[in-house]
């Protein structure tokens, strides 16, 4: 399992408690309510191997727990991964096997992480850990290492990130599992790449991009090809990056993961001026996605196609729509937002607030060590004072040799849309 950052003794759950306290008497509220009562139930795990007088007071606070989910919490994906949790919670205390509890565990860190509630993912899992131990089935073991190492990338602690990819990757290897051992390849190579080694993590995928084509696995080969795109735009490669993200898109068996490549497709595609093309690949993940994390990358992306354009009314709809999450933003996403709207303003003229946006999203870039951000965040402010605010429809005096196969794919863009 992954050793996740646990919560401080004596204050179980506290982040739980923090959002029901943000949200007050609010849907999202009412959940952290529901999610510490039914943590502390499946903390009586833990002292519940033996029969005795403590199973009359986990089975009352079972059914008060889940008498609490079904009154309080609004039908949905987040109830119904309580509500299990407390049937599989009361199943493996009738059967002194706490390990019981870990698919279930491992589907609410999941939903948790898609919500891009990152510290509570993190709680889960450590509870799951502390309560369940040795007695985790290694499969679960390994998809929940798996899991933790994504989370803590997410929050850019490298170091936790890589660790759980290590013991993921320890894990898989004693169970025979060769697709998590590549899986757990990936991870390292994103840490690399959220690190800003961008020579590393490109071996590295194109290694496990080698290793998949080799056993045949489709959706790992997904995941590789779409690091490699991601690597090769970051390097300024974007032309070279297109076919890798089309390729990805194609190739990944899960619409989320698909809508995840289409996504860094558009951002692709925006950073060449084939702004048409972005915005059919972005309004088909605003439309679709369920994760409000990749769906808020995309109405950024969005803000910055509009100030493309020159579109200020479209500019300033998705700028509003976006600055209303900057307090839930992960620090990647809110680096990322500032970085936009300053070009943005710069593009419409404004140049010195511009300039305060951009050194906003270098202090961020720079507080939570995103170097790859860091360097392009400063080659901007360095010649804002530069900026023009020509058209950006005039055509160029020649077409570029990559043009007509980010055409082709623009047009395929128009059939997905459509």
């Amino acid at each position: 399992m992954p050793e996740a950052n646990p919560t401080p003794i004596g204050l179980p759950h506290v982040v739980f408690l923090e959002r029901a306290a943000r949200e007050l008497d609010s849907s999202p509220g009412k959940f952290g309510q529901a999610a510490f009562l039914v943590l502390r139930l499946v903390d009586l795990l833990a002292a519940s191997h033996e029969p005795g007088p403590q199973d009359d007071l986990f089975g009352y606070q079972a059914a008060a727990t889940g008498r609490y989910c079904n009154e309080q919490l609004e039908p949905g994906k987040a109830a119904e991964c309580l509500q299990q949790l407390v049937r599989t919670a009361s199943y493996a205390h009738r059967r002194r096997e706490p390990g019981f509890i870990a698919p279930a565990m491992l589907s609410l860190a999941t939903h948790l992480e898609d919500s891009a509630h990152y510290p509570e993912a993190l709680d889960v899992l450590a509870t799951l850990e502390r309560v369940a131990a040795s007695g985790i089935a290694p499969a679960d073991a390994v998809a929940g290492a798996l899991l933790s190492g994504r989370v803590q990338r997410k929050l850019t602690r490298f170091e936790e990130a890589e660790a759980a990819y290590e013991r993921a990757d320890a894990l898989a290897t004693a169970a025979g599992d060769a697709t998590s051992v590549l899986l757990s390849r990936l991870g390292r190579a994103n840490v690399y790449w959220g690190r800003g080694n961008l020579t590393d993590a490109e071996r590295r995928y194109r290694d496990v991009l080698r290793d998949a084509q080799a056993a045949g696995l489709r959706d790992v080969q997904a995941r590789a090809e779409h690091g490699v795109g991601t690597v090769l735009g970051s390097r300024g490669q974007v032309p070279d990056a297109v076919p890798y993200l089309w390729s990805a898109y194609e190739r990944y068996e899960d619409e989320a993961s698909a809508l995840r490549a289409l996504h860094d497709l558009g951002l692709a595609m925006a950073r060449l001026g084939a702004v048409d093309g972005a915005e059919r690949a972005l309004r088909v993940v605003v439309a679709k996605d369920v994760s409000p994390d990749n769906v808020l990358n995309a109405k950024i992306e969005m803000m910055h196609c509009a100030s493309f354009r020159r579109d200020r009314i479209g500019f300033e709809r998705w700028r509003s729509e976006c600055g209303r999450d900057a307090d839930k933003m992960a620090p990647n996403n809110l680096a990322d937002y500032h970085l936009k709207v300053g070009i943005g303003l710069a593009r419409f003229g404004q140049v010195d607030r511009a300039a305060v946006e951009l050194r906003h999203a270098l202090e961020v870039a720079q507080a939570h060590r995103l170097h790859e951000f860091e360097f392009r965040i400063e080659r901007i402010l360095s010649g804002i004072y530069d900026c023009t605010t020509a058209s950006p429809t005039a055509e160029p005096p020649e077409t570029p040799a990559w043009a007509t196969s980010i055409s082709e794919v623009s047009t395929a863009l128009a059939g997905i849309a459509g």
